[in-house]
């Protein structure tokens, strides 16, 4: 799956410092809907006990947070999860109640108001009302590569992983009180949006700044921030973004996912120093394997683009698991990437979700009851520690 090619190494390694982002729908505790507008007294309070450690999204239902950069993940576990706290407990005086998962199963985005935040009004005025559709939520890991060439270089290789990636964050098979009959629901959703999906592959930094350019000079973005790619590099940190997955409804599984993204960028890293990258394929051959991942997560497999062949997600996951091993232990993360193996063991958020629907719908309560259930599960596996 790789061939080699000289590349002079950086001459510094990177530290693969890590940080998390995640989106969150604010639930109203007593329809289990999603908000229209976040009250202005828990906007407030939310910014003078956190900073700018938990901001407002492009809707009113949508909130984040983001973790400091950190080489150890159990540290930038156990401050995802005081944000997760902390949000719950501001949000609960409010009757409110953070919910993690990709969509809600049956808000709808017509009733949204857009947030006043500056930034995004500037986002509402480029997207129209395709913004308010935008009533999802997604997961973001940033990983340190100080060099900037190689940040590209990564990004080009890890690009192959963003199905594999995906298929296991899967949390949104839900939209409008509907099964969709896809794991990601949100990526069709996100989809609408321009520059969206699979970067392209890039020679060099100066490379990408040539085309990137070319989109700032004639004003059609203001920064690479309006990028939204699955992956691309930091526009405020010397770091490479993963944004492919949804919104992990467990914090244990955003962990492991992050622990999997990292432990990829190293692995190539350590490819690198070796005159050797993994092979580069066609964006329209890993499109193909993103759109296996978006439909069916991880219940029908990739294709090995090695091999032209559909293979078991759980082979190649573990395979995965096994190339990485000197990784994980070399970043004091093993633990954390062998979870991804139990989230396939328990399924993936959209698995959990389809069952309590359906278990609900078995034991006779009716589809209103049923959708009720999926956010009751949704806001008790947001909060589990």
């Amino acid at each position: 799956m790789f061939h080699s090619q000289v590349i002079p190494p950086s001459q510094k390694p990177p530290t693969f410092a890590t940080a998390l982002q995640e989106e969150f729908l604010l639930v109203d505790l007593q329809t289990l809907d999603v908000i229209v507008e976040q009250p202005a007294d828990l906007v407030r309070r939310l910014r003078e006990q956190l900073g700018e450690k938990i901001r407002p999204e492009f809707l009113g239902a949508q909130i984040r947070t983001s973790t400091s950069f950190h080489e150890s993940l159990v540290e930038m576990r156990k401050e995802a999860w005081q944000l997760r706290r902390q949000l719950a407990d501001l949000a609960s005086e409010f009757g409110l109640a953070p919910m993690a998962a990709g969509t809600h199963p049956f808000a709808d985005w017509h009733r949204q108001r857009q947030t006043q935040d500056g930034q995004q009004h500037g986002m509402v005025l480029e997207l129209r009302d395709l913004s308010r559709r935008l009533l999802t939520c997604g997961m973001q890991v940033k990983v340190m590569i100080e060099d900037p060439d190689l940040r590209i270089d990564l990004m080009n290789q890890v690009s192959y992983f963003v199905p594999h990636i995906l298929a296991l964050s899967t949390s949104s098979p839900f939209w409008l009180g509907a099964n969709t009959g896809l794991k990601s629901y949100r990526i069709s959703a996100f989809s609408e949006l321009p520059r969206t999906g699979l970067p392209d592959l890039f020679d060099s930094w100066a490379d990408f700044e040539a085309h990137t350019n070319v989109l700032v000079k004639s004003g059609l973005i203001e920064d690479i921030s309006r990028l939204w790619w699955d992956l691309r590099p930091s526009s405020r940190h010397e770091a490479l973004e993963m944004r492919v997955a949804d919104s992990c409804t467990r914090v244990d599984d955003s962990v492991a996912i992050a622990a999997l993204y990292r432990c990829l960028l190293r692995y190539f890293y350590r490819l690198r120093l070796k005159n050797q990258r993994w092979r580069s394929y066609a964006r329209m051959l890993i499109n193909e394997n993103r759109w296996r991942a978006q439909c069916y997560g991880t219940d029908a497999g990739l294709v090995d683009l090695g091999t032209g062949e559909i293979r078991p997600y759980k082979q190649l996951l573990l395979e995965m698991v096994a190339m990485l091993q000197e990784d994980a232990k070399a970043m004091g993360c093993l633990e954390e990437l062998e979870t991804c193996v139990k989230i396939l063991g328990r399924g993936t958020s959209a698995h959990l979700q389809i069952g309590a629907q359906a278990s609900a719908l078995r034991s006779g309560r009716s589809e209103q009851e049923a959708w009720l259930e999926v956010v009751r599960l949704l806001l008790d596996m947001t909060l589990a520690d």
